[in-house]
């Protein structure tokens, strides 16, 4: 029996400021697939239900490749290869690169760039057990539900430069550094330099991600790229498959194709959108 499954779920509204989305997946008896892990916003936790998650490439190429039965990756701006053999299942955590030292105990730049074993990070008798209690779970809400107690137990409420937090949020928007440095009373070096040690990516980096991950997320089959690159502030269709070249090795068009040919997303809740908070 062919078994294929993708749902998205937003978390408890206590980590709202934490976690962007939840999305579980399941496939059995499917077609052996390769799948992009592009840029975004997010920092990226995984933890599989039974077979591990086999990447083939590392966003970072002096990473060798591997697979993980749990997972969590930082900011990147390339993207990541993940294989299967026509069997895979987990949850995947969306987590906002400021609410890093609340969750994981330490800044989203420590793990920039980087693929790490998540037992690494959060422990492993804490991975094991919660994978052990996900797998256990009847259905995907409950899944999430598991998701929100854990990851409430571990918060640690940590304050965050208002400087960071005001400038992360403004660049997210497109709102120019020299603008946003003005804003807060610092000179465009320092806050690259301090924006970076907490995010893991420089100001101009983050923007330029938190546009390509939108204009990403309005392509699909029948839409015309043209359009989204205007509405998404680029010069034009050209300027936005350049950057898709850059960002995930592949134009629009390319990865419409392996998107949609990958998975339907059945949605329980819509996705935070963290440029809209």
């Amino acid at each position: 029996m062919v078994v294929d499954e993708y749902v998205m779920a937003r978390p408890a509204a206590a980590l709202g400021r934490y976690v962007a989305s939840y999305s579980g997946y399941r496939q059995r008896g499917v077609a052996p697939m390769r799948h992009l892990g592009l840029p975004s916003p997010y920092l990226t936790m995984i933890l599989t239900l039974d077979d591990p998650l086999v990447m083939a490439a590392h966003p970072d190429p002096r990473q060798p490749p591997g697979s993980f039965d749990a997972l969590v990756g930082g900011l990147h701006l390339t993207p990541a290869v993940i294989v299967h053999d026509g069997r895979q299942s987990g949850v995947q955590v969306a987590l906002r690169p400021l609410g890093c030292r609340a969750l994981l105990g330490m800044p989203a730049a420590e793990l920039a760039g980087l693929d790490v074993d998540a037992a690494a990070v959060l422990g492993e008798a804490t991975v094991a057990g919660l994978r052990e209690r996900l797998a256990a779970a009847p259905d995907w809400p409950a899944r999430f539900a598991l998701l929100d107690d854990s990851l409430r137990a571990r918060l640690t409420e940590i304050d965050i430069r208002p400087e960071i937090s005001y400038a992360y949020q403004r660049v997210l928007r497109g709102e120019p550094v020299r603008s946003v440095a003005a804003e807060v009373g610092w000179s465009d070096r320092h806050l690259t330099n301090r924006f970076r040690a907490e995010v893991g990516l420089r100001p101009k980096q983050t923007a330029r991600v938190a546009r390509f991950d939108r204009a990403r997320r309005a392509l699909h089959p029948g839409t015309l790229i043209a359009e989204v690159a205007a509405a998404h502030g680029y010069a034009d269709q050209s300027h936005l498959v350049r950057e898709f070249r850059a960002l995930a090795g592949l134009t629009p068009s390319e990865w419409i194709a392996d998107q949609f040919d990958f998975i339907q997303a059945v949605q329980l809740e819509p996705a935070h959108d963290e440029a809209h908070d």
